[in-house]
């Protein structure tokens, strides 16, 4: 499709769409540091050739190179590009330009500009490309079906599938076997080795070779290994740490077809074999009402990934749903979009492994709507995940079995009381988090922690977050029933 082709083909420009709120606008942010540069680009100073129609919003932002950053946001995704190197998604010019169309900064235009018009077409494209590859496996399967007469073309498929599956396997077992012979060379040379590496990469080779075997769970976990050695005090124990890991899930693997269902998938998980989509819903649902507990974005990830972390309010299952920004457009913006806060009427389908926490949504039978702050269940009916709620100790408990059961976990959801209190520089205190029986875990990413004291003014709140082996990722506090962004 040209560009001119699609002035005709659709484009909506008529100018009397209801603009967004500013917070609305804000709560896209990706962290407070995004929200504060918005808010300094939501003037008209550095903004040219600005407009909008129904369904684009663009313009020209002055950066400190020659030429100015081109922002397109498509309002429907929403969708974002931006010609800045940020990594953040959306980045602060995206937002900016927003916060400018949300204050009638920006004009209502008859049809958008070259750059936004080309960006647009360009993503149909690719949304059309897309919808078709989705329907082709549909219509081989019909294909397929249509001829049940002919065994051996039934066979020929399956045994062309299990080949292939054999394949891989044969690749990953060959790759993890050269994988364990490299960690043993690693602990024989020493770990100061690690430290010559340069830029720290001393692992990137080994992670490529894990590309090739078809083993980017893997491949992933080595590239953060690489920058340990970086990282700091206390960085040997971490090395060898994520080393032992490694070792433990290539010896997991060798035992593959022994091991239990649950840990098996989540052994092949860890790997990098991937589930369906169809597979998964295919699974049976959970229904509940879903809230909203918290929302990371994962920026430095090979794909920038949005975590949301939900908990059944009758279940009192908590569940992981991820997002993906693919080419400036989320994979799945109706969850990547959830509001935080909300509730949802909706069935949600889990993964397979152990313990049962990726999740995705099935059946809606209701849109998000604002919740109430969160009440906290000690365990969950039917052997479902908990949400670790109340203290410390419950929170640690629940932590031990989820690691007892996937020994690579790294991340778990939280849900506790507590008085936040501030770092002592002077003594090295760090922020943390102290329960009502008096215990405190240790509160990580400082510079966004100041709402958090804000919010509590010395008094206990309900704080949402990811437990890591560190301490505590605070993601949200409630104030009153109002879910407040960290």
């Amino acid at each position: 499709m040209s560009v001119d082709s699609a002035r005709v083909a659709g484009m909506s420009t008529s100018p009397g769409l209801a603009r967004w709120s500013a917070e609305a606008v804000l709560a896209l942010a990706p962290d407070e540091s995004a929200r504060r540069a918005a808010t300094g680009l939501a003037r008209p100073a550095p903004w040219s050739d600005t407009g909008a129609t129904q369904d684009l919003v663009w313009g020209l932002c002055a950066g400190s190179g020659k030429n100015p950053y081109q922002i397109v946001v498509e309002l429907a995704g929403p969708a974002y590009t931006c010609s800045c190197p940020s990594r953040k998604f959306p980045c602060k010019h995206a937002l900016g330009l927003l916060l400018n169309w949300s204050n009638g900064e920006v004009a209502n235009r008859a049809e958008p500009s070259d750059y936004a018009l080309a960006w647009a077409v360009e993503r149909r494209a690719r949304a059309e490309k897309a919808a078709a590859r989705l329907a082709a496996p549909a219509d081989g399967d019909a294909a397929v079906a249509a001829i049940p007469a002919d065994p051996g073309a039934v066979r020929k498929r399956d045994e062309a599938a299990a080949a292939r599956r054999a394949q891989r396997a044969e690749r990953v077992a060959s790759g993890l076997s050269e994988l364990d012979e490299w960690l043993r060379d690693q602990v024989r040379v020493g770990l100061p080795a690690a430290v010559g590496s340069p830029a720290g990469g001393h692992a990137d080779v080994m992670a490529a070779r894990m590309v090739d075997a078809q083993a980017p769970g893997v491949a992933g976990v080595l590239r953060d290994l690489s920058v340990v050695p970086l990282s700091g005090d206390g960085w040997p124990g971490r090395l060898l740490a994520g080393y032992a890991q490694l070792h433990l899930l290539a010896r997991a693997h060798e035992r593959l077809d022994s091991l239990p269902a649950g840990l098996a998938a989540t052994v092949r998980s860890r790997i990098g074999y991937t589930t369906g989509k169809q597979e998964v819903l295919a699974a049976p649902a959970v229904a509940d009402r879903w809230q909203v507990l918290g929302v990371r974005d994962i920026q430095d990830a090979t794909v920038p990934t949005r975590r949301v972390w939900v908990h059944g309010t009758r279940s009192g299952r908590c569940a992981l749903l991820l997002a993906f920004a693919v080419n400036g457009t989320w994979s799945d913006p109706d969850t990547a979009m959830l509001p935080l806060g909300t509730e949802i009427d909706a069935d949600l389908h889990f993964y397979p492994g152990q313990p049962p926490l990726r999740a995705l949504i099935g059946q809606r039978r209701t849109p998000p709507c604002p919740g109430i702050r969160p009440v906290p269940e000690g365990a969950a009916p039917g052997g479902g995940t908990p949400c670790p709620a109340g203290g410390t100790g419950s929170l640690l408990a629940s932590w031990a079995d989820a690691i007892a059961a996937d020994p690579w976990l790294t991340n778990w959801p939280a849900l506790l009381d507590g008085t936040p209190v501030a770092a002592e520089v002077d003594s090295g205190k760090p922020w943390h988090l102290v329960g009502p029986d008096g215990t405190a875990v240790p509160l990580r990413y400082a510079d966004s922690l100041w709402t958090l004291l804000a919010v509590s003014g010395g008094h206990p709140v309900m704080v949402a977050g990811e437990w890591q082996p560190d301490g505590l990722v605070p993601l949200t506090v409630w104030h009153g029933d109002q879910a407040v962004a960290l």
